[in-house]
């Protein structure tokens, strides 16, 4: 109050000191300044009576200014104001009556627990009819995004605007605090005086409290009672005050389904595991592992394989982790999750030399993926190799669109290959392991190309060399099916139709059926260019629709960016525009986010066909937004540059 009046008295001198005539020395209690100049006589009274006094004095001063001038009273974070500031308020909502004024009072609800003072405040305040309460809502993804982009000057990376968006819950305070960190290259993303800020809550619980919020920190972002009671072993009426104290401090909440309890704000919850130390850390997530391996039913069943290799990872305890990080692994790829794929297969090839030989030795390939066949052999009866969980990594990568990351992982393990030649060690008599070399060159193709980096002719020539003379295998079939689709972009016409078809017979006879499917889409494209429309086309039509059907997602993608291209190469723009909108929902549910962006681009190329122009340009836009490969950003451009063109 004591600022609020500082500030009409620097803009409203006159009509301030006229409001307070009379009564400077009792005003000068909230405002000394009122009574500069004028004899202290220490008059004003400082007992119930002279605050209520005070109050009046205090109304009927806010009465006076606001006859003539329009007043707005801004008081911000109630939840620290204390007990004379929640009384004047009272007295000000209940007893001002005449006058343009305005109060707006602010106070962050989830600060406002079951005892806190301001409740019984807020409860009066609510029965007035004078009063009206605004509910603000958490930010929503976009206008997180719009925050940093206003905090850092720039547009920021998508994944960026999705990690912090996820991590402050839309809490713009906390967005802030995030793209700052980053922006300062912090380690964790928490600066300390947000850190500090968020353990202060926490480190008010009794003892026991804190304990469980420590425990329910590493359990995941909801955490079910009987699992939470198997790790905590405490007895259940401790248990239960223990999770009361937290609930009541606004740390934890139970959750929706009434199972089990998570963090109010997931960054509290980061911060209260980033204050546990190494061997507690650890300590508490072998015990999640060992009370779920105990009893499955403590958690939901299609969560257990991801919650388990959680636990056993961060346990530190490789001989459990790592069968567990697979098994997660796979579940991901099911799900078409690709960039959880990644990360679990990249925790998998960390654990790999610390796991026991006996632990690994049990795995097999198909306990990882299987992206490409392990050189003929047996995938049930071959031990699984450190290259095999590159190879699964590397798609994962390619897929999810972190492709850095996938170069790097195929980068070496080329080099790993080239190694194992130079020494001997390889598979084969003379150390060599080709199919695996070509496999991937054929990887690091399609990474130059989606980088830009050029047009992946050279990497393809050398898998090609790698496997010529060698006997068929699915490997050679992969090489042959891309060489022949990388002709039909480059350099489309009778070799390149020679390659398709090649590579169909070759697929079909390792029984490689991804593979004919594949090269039978590039064959289809092919006949197209060639003048036998109908027939291509039928090619592609019924690929798509087998594809579809088995839930392929590769192919899937590439049947609905090379079907509606050669649909829209024929002027059946309207017929393109169907399988394209197809094509977003599902490449979007695949998680393939390159795929979708090539989809996009068709999709903003057919719109423009029909004139369709500010449809068009959204869809570029889509096709273009940050964090997509350069070639799809470049054609979105030019889209956009077409419709410039076409308005002149």
């Amino acid at each position: 109050f004591s600022t609020a009046l500082r500030a009409l008295r620097r803009h409203l001198p006159e009509e301030l000191a006229a409001a307070a005539a009379g009564q400077e020395e009792e005003l000068a209690r909230l405002l000394p300044e009122l009574a500069e100049g004028a004899p202290v006589t220490g008059g004003g009274r400082h007992d119930e009576e002279g605050m209520a006094r005070l109050f009046e004095l205090t109304a009927r001063l806010l009465e006076r200014v606001a006859a003539r001038h329009t007043v707005v009273l801004v008081l911000e974070d109630l939840h620290w104001a204390d007990a004379s500031t929640r009384h004047l308020i009272a007295y000000l909502f209940r007893t001002l009556r005449t006058g343009r004024l305005v109060v707006l009072a602010t106070y962050r609800s989830d600060d406002i627990h079951r005892r806190h003072p301001l409740r019984p405040l807020l409860a009066e305040l609510d029965r007035l009819r004078t009063v009206r309460r605004l509910e603000l809502g958490r930010f929503t993804r976009d206008e997180v995004g719009r925050q940093i982009a206003g905090i850092l000057a720039h547009e920021p990376d998508p994944l960026q605007v999705d990690a912090i968006f996820e991590r402050s819950d839309g809490n713009a305070f906390f967005v802030e605090e995030l793209a700052v960190a980053a922006h300062e290259g912090s380690r964790t993303g928490l600066t300390d005086s947000l850190r500090d800020l968020l353990l202060v809550r926490v480190e008010a619980l009794p003892e026991s409290a804190q304990r469980v919020a420590r425990i329910v920190a590493e359990g995941g972002s909801t955490v079910e009672y009987r699992l939470l009671a198997a790790v905590a072993r405490l007895a259940e009426d401790d248990l239960i005050e223990a999770l009361r104290s937290a609930v009541n401090a606004h740390i934890l909440l139970p959750a929706p389904d009434g199972d089990g309890y998570r963090f109010r704000h997931s960054l509290v919850r980061e911060a209260v595991g980033d204050d546990l130390l190494p061997g507690e850390r650890s300590r508490l997530n072998r015990r999640y592992a060992e009370a779920l391996d105990a009893d499955p039913t403590l958690v939901p069943s299609a969560e257990r394989v991801m919650r388990l290799a959680s636990y056993w990872y961060h346990a530190q305890a490789p001989a459990q982790a790592l069968p567990a990080v697979l098994d997660a692994s796979v579940e991901a790829r099911r799900r078409h999750a690709y960039s959880e794929q990644l990360r679990l297969l990249e925790r998998a090839m960390e654990l790999w030399d610390a796991a026991p030989d006996e632990v690994r030795a049990t795995l097999r390939p198909v306990d990882c993926a299987e992206v490409y066949p392990p050189c003929g052999c047996d995938p049930a009866t071959t031990p699984l190799r450190y290259l095999d969980l590159m190879a699964e990594a590397a798609v994962a990568g390619r897929l999810c669109g972190e492709r850095e990351r996938a170069m790097k992982i195929t980068k070496r393990a080329l080099r790993l290959l080239e190694d194992e030649q130079d020494t001997g060690t390889g598979s084969g008599a003379s150390g060599r392991d080709p199919q695996r070399a070509a496999w991937f060159w054929t990887q690091r193709s399609l990474l130059v190309q989606a980088q830009g980096r050029g047009d992946g002719w050279r990497e393809l020539g050398i898998a090609q060399e790698l496997v010529r003379g060698l006997p068929p295998s699915q490997v050679h079939a992969e090489v042959l099916a891309m060489a022949a689709n990388w002709s039909m972009l480059h350099s489309p016409g009778p070799d390149a139709m020679t390659a398709a078809e090649r590579a169909v017979e070759y697929a079909r006879m390792v029984g490689a059926d991804e593979i004919e499917l594949n090269a039978r889409l590039t064959l289809g494209g092919l006949m197209v260019d060639a003048g036998q429309i109908d027939a291509g086309l039928a090619e592609m039509f019924q690929v798509r629709d087998l594809v579809v059907a088995q839930d392929r997602s590769t192919v899937v993608a590439r049947s609905h960016v090379n079907l509606p291209s050669s649909l829209e190469s024929v002027g059946r723009s309207r017929d393109a525009l169907g399988i394209l909108r197809e094509g977003v929902d599902l490449t979007r549910r695949m998680g393939l986010l390159e795929s979708e962006a090539w989809v996009w681009g068709n999709l903003a190329e057919s719109l423009i066909s029909l004139g369709r122009w500010d449809e068009a340009l959204e869809a570029a836009d889509r096709a273009g937004a940050p964090g997509r490969s350069p070639a799809p950003r470049g054609g979105a451009a030019l889209k956009r540059a077409a419709v410039a063109l076409a308005r002149g």
